[in-house]
Order: C-alpha cells, then sequence, then structure tokens
C-alpha cells in the first residue's frame, strides 16, 4: 500500500509525495545535495546531523547499502528527500535497499518531489527549516509553531563518548571526533597512523598525554561557535604538535585563532566542487559538506594565511598558521564519496610532522 507523506517548507510551501523509510515525522534544515552517487555515505555522514537531506540527482537507492561504505555506525541525518527511489537494486555488494536502511534507523524519507525546482527555492531563499510528515493537520501544526529554532548540541549528540584506538606501526596521531567520517580513519590508516580517537571535549593536557606526533580535527555538523571549549584546546596544542583541520576542524582552527565564521545562503554540499590553491593555481575538484564558511576580511587581523579558494564564489577552503605547523580545508580530502584529487593533503600532513620532528632534533643537539 502506497502512504502518503509531506514536506513541510517553513515558508508555507507542502509538497506531498510517498513516505518510505522510517515511519517516524521530523524537523531539520533542508539543505540539497549534488552529487550523483554517494547517498549511502552522505545519510551516514555525521555532517548532516539534524538536516534534511536532499538529493538534486533524480534517482537515487539504484545500487542499494552495503555497509562497508557507511561513514559512521549511527546516522543521524533528519530525513531524506528523493525525486525516484529506487524500485530495484542492482549491486554485488548491495546489502539491503534504501527504503530497509532507512527504517533501520528511523530516519523517514519522501520520494515523488521535484528535488530541482526545490533545489532553485533553496538557491534563492537560502537553508530554511521543514519537516516531514505524514497528514496534513502535523503540516499546519508545524507552520504554526517556532521553526527557527536550531540545535546547538549537535556536536555533542555526533561525537564519540569514549576515547577508541584504531592501532598501526606508524605516527601516533590524536583524532578529535566533532562528527569523525570513517574515511578519514581509512586515509590515516593506509599511511600506518597509530590514531587514538577523543571525544569533542578532550583538553589540550588529554591530548598531549597520548604525546601524539600530530593531531587531526575532524569534520562535523551545525554551526563551528557552538563549539567554544574546543578553541583553548587547539590554542594550545598548535604550538606544540602539527595540526591538521578539515571541515569544521577548519573552521574552528579559524575561531581559535582569531578568525571569524558566518553561516552560508546555502552551503556547499556535492563532490565537484573546483578549489584553487594559492601558491601553485593547481586546481582541484573536491567533496564538501559544509553550511558555515570562515570570513575572508577577518583572516587578515591574523596570523593565519589563506591558501586554497573556492573557484565559484570564491570562499576561503584552506589555511595555514604563519608561525605553526598548522593547516586546514573546508572541503574533504578522504572523499569519500567524491573525486581524490586532494587526498595529498594526509601525506602533507604526516610530511609536517616528519620536518617538525627533524627540527626539533636538530634543536635538541645543537
Amino acid at each position: 500500500m502506497i502512504k502518503k507523506r509531506y514536506l513541510v517548507l517553513a515558508d508555507g510551501g507542502i509538497y506531498e509525495g510517498t513516505a518510505f523509510g522510517g515511519e517516524v515525522n521530523c524537523i531539520g534544515e533542508l539543505v540539497f545535495n549534488t552529487g550523483m552517487t554517494g547517498y549511502q555515505e552522505s545519510i551516514t555522514d555525521q555532517s548532516y546531523n539534524g538536516e534534511i537531506l536532499m538529493f538534486t540527482y533524480p534517482l537515487i537507492g539504484n545500487y542499494g547499502i552495503n555497509f562497508d561504505d557507511d561513514e559512521s555506525v549511527t546516522p543521524r541525518t533528519a530525513g531524506v528527500v528523493v525525486h525516484e527511489l529506487a524500485r530495484k537494486v542492482s549491486n554485488w555488494r548491495s546489502q539491503m535497499n534504501l527504503d530497509e536502511f532507512l527504517k533501520q534507523h528511523h530516519i523517514p524519507g519522501i520520494a515523488g518531489i521535484d528535488t530541482r525546482e526545490l533545489t532553485k527555492i533553496v538557491r534563492v531563499q537560502g537553508t530554511m527549516k521543514a519537516a516531514l510528515v505524514n497528514t496534513l493537520e502535523q503540516a499546519q501544526a508545524f507552520l504554526q509553531s517556532d521553526v527557527k529554532k536550531t540545535s546547538s548540541d549537535l556536536v555533542t549528540q555526533s561525537t564519540t563518548q569514549n576515547a577508541y584506538p584504531n592501532p598501526n606501526s606508524g605516527k601516533r596521531i590524536v583524532v578529535i571526533d566533532f562528527g569523525l567520517k570513517h574515511s578519514i580513519l581509512r586515509e590515516l590508516a593506509q599511511r600506518q597512523c597509530n590514531v587514538t580517537v577523543l571525544p569533542a571535549t578532550a583538553t589540550a593536557q588529554q591530548v598531549l598525554n597520548y604525546q601524539p606526533d600530530g593531531v587531526l580535527l575532524s569534520n562535523g555538523p551545525g554551526d563551528p561557535k557552538d563549539v567554544p571549549t574546543a578553541l583553548e584546546m587547539i590554542r594550545t596544542v598548535e604550538k606544540q604538535v602539527p595540526l591538521f583541520g578539515i571541515c569544521l576542524g577548519h573552521q574552528l582552527f579559524a575561531l581559535a585563532n582569531g578568525a571569524d565564521t558566518y553561516k552560508m545562503k546555502f552551503g556547499h554540499r556535492g563532490f565537484n566542487h573546483p578549489v584553487r590553491e594559492i601558491a601553485t593555481n593547481r586546481i582541484d575538484f573536491t567533496a564538501q559538506n559544509h553550511g558555515y564558511a570562515v570570513d575572508a576580511a577577518s583572516v587578515q587581523q591574523t596570523d593565519l594565511l589563506v591558501t586554497h579558494q573556492e573557484i565559484n564564489d570564491q570562499t576561503i577552503e584552506g589555511l595555514r598558521h604563519k608561525k605553526y605547523p598548522a593547516f586546514s580545508v573546508q572541503f574533504h580530502p578522504d572523499a569519500a564519496p567524491g573525486p581524490h584529487d586532494a587526498s595529498y593533503l594526509f601525506d602533507e600532513f604526516l610530511d609536517n610532522i616528519e620536518s617538525f620532528q627533524r627540527q626539533r632534533r636538530i634543536s635538541t643537539h645543537a
């Protein structure tokens, strides 16, 4: 039996579609992703915590779901909006279909929506609160409620509660989990890094107690200004060991060093964003998923140097500290899903560590 579901926008728009996935209602910020593939990685990316994820590609679910491609164990995407849900799955790796996966995680979905029309609305009006509900009465109740309130504890929901290891034989890396993607751990594992993952609440002393060779600040959801406790940790750690920030980690790195951030009109979410490295004019196509950016004017008053820029809108995509071996990027060099152009940045992080340790040895013997 086909069941109706309604997508309700805060501007009053109500769109009727077909229900799939979880049976619950949800409220979240409606955002769009332009990727042609990678729906599983996106849905399980903690950076989508609290957001209703709309895919612009018209057919979603055609290659099913497999556990190897999950970016987190417990996805927190609020809801999923598609134009057409694939009726059949065709992939030898598939272990279940998208409908079954969303039911398992109690994430509601809606199909039969003109997602490209809605994308145009979001591009003009900006991201807005929305809801997925099962009746028109619930739709009206949402419109009459206070829909502007946004959760400020998204990182608290997404981070690990306890430290855990991802052991190997190489450099000791502490990863601060603000909503960590598993693909970051995979990239570090490919480089034999001996990783310890710590919660977002970790203090500088707790980080340094592990005697790390380097520290990585992960991606994560929400407004970076909702994570003020991380800033003092970053300021202390960056003076003592090499540091690498990704996505939310990049924004927190900027805030910790005196720059500012702002909410973008509709953000960057997709796998084809061209980014220019300013020093070399190298162009990389990158995977991105963020609704906030670093304010360019504010960087001028800091010890940070802009290293990368988005070609389409000139937003800041990379920063480097002028005094310390610390740098960050707004995009996802782990590229899951997406192009692998920027994976070399993990090598650059390890090169920074080697250089830092070499200089330390020289100064010790001088």
